[in-house]
């Protein structure tokens, strides 16, 4: 008996690592105990300023990517990249994760070279409010990048900034309803799946994804599927205080 396929309706730990290596336009390079700040990614990314790679294979290959700080025996060096994943809209914790690789380098980092940085692979972590996640180099090879991923700041500034009187409209989709002690929501991120809202109350806060009725293949696909959330938002019926 054929099964149906599960629809995904959130992206995976691994979908999330490269739609933010491809969106930063900050990360923090460390190595020889030194923390770089790199402010240049716009446009390429972090991937556009360094390449990823498969571990060598040969001689001297067994240090790998676990050496330790400052370890020089295979003539590769330790680096580890720092990045972080911020909310472009003015919610409450703006930190949505952070992703952290390890790996090698043939030679020592120059800050200033303008040529791409090879890094042998080692580990990638993501760290969110769930927990940490670990994904490898083939992961990351094989996922396709979120076609959203570029673009979702944009999109959720001009909804806040745009069309604020919409998100209210949204919270009729939300199960279980929110009760009154909503004092604000957001959207917050903004995927192939779905869009997020967070909803803010006095002490706390809680996301909730609404999901879109088919993953997004293309951006200029994404207004018609929020249309659809909010057609269907209207004609949801609902009892209760929501947010005005």
């Amino acid at each position: 008996m054929r099964r149906t396929p599960i629809r995904s309706t959130a992206p995976t730990a691994v979908e999330r690592v490269r739609s933010i290596l491809a969106a930063a336009h900050s990360m923090t390079v460390v190595s020889d105990g030194r923390y770089e700040e790199v402010r240049r990614l716009d446009g390429a990314g972090a991937m556009g300023y360094f390449h990823l790679h498969a571990p060598f294979e040969g001689a001297g290959a067994g240090a790998g990517a676990g050496a330790g700080p400052g370890d020089r025996t295979s003539g590769r060096i330790p680096v580890r990249l720092e990045l972080t994943d911020i909310a472009p809209t003015p919610v409450r914790d703006r930190l949505r994760a952070r992703v952290t690789l390890t790996g090698l380098l043939a030679r020592p980092y120059d800050p200033d070279s303008a040529e791409s940085t090879c890094m042998e692979f080692g580990q990638g972590m993501l760290e969110d409010a769930s927990g940490r996640s670990y994904v490898t180099l083939h992961e990351l090879e094989a996922t396709e990048l979120d076609p959203l991923a570029t673009s979702e700041a944009g999109m959720l500034t001009h909804l806040v900034d745009e069309h604020a009187e919409l998100v209210p409209l949204l919270l009729r989709l939300v199960r279980p309803l929110p009760d009154g002690g909503v004092l604000r929501a957001l959207p917050v991120g903004v995927d192939r799946y779905g869009l997020t809202l967070r909803l803010e109350y006095r002490r706390s806060h809680r996301d909730v994804r609404l999901a879109f009725k088919t993953p997004v293949r293309h951006v200029d696909h994404v207004g018609p599927q929020i249309h659809a959330l909010l057609s269907e938002a209207r004609r949801v019926s609902h009892t209760g205080r929501l947010l005005t």
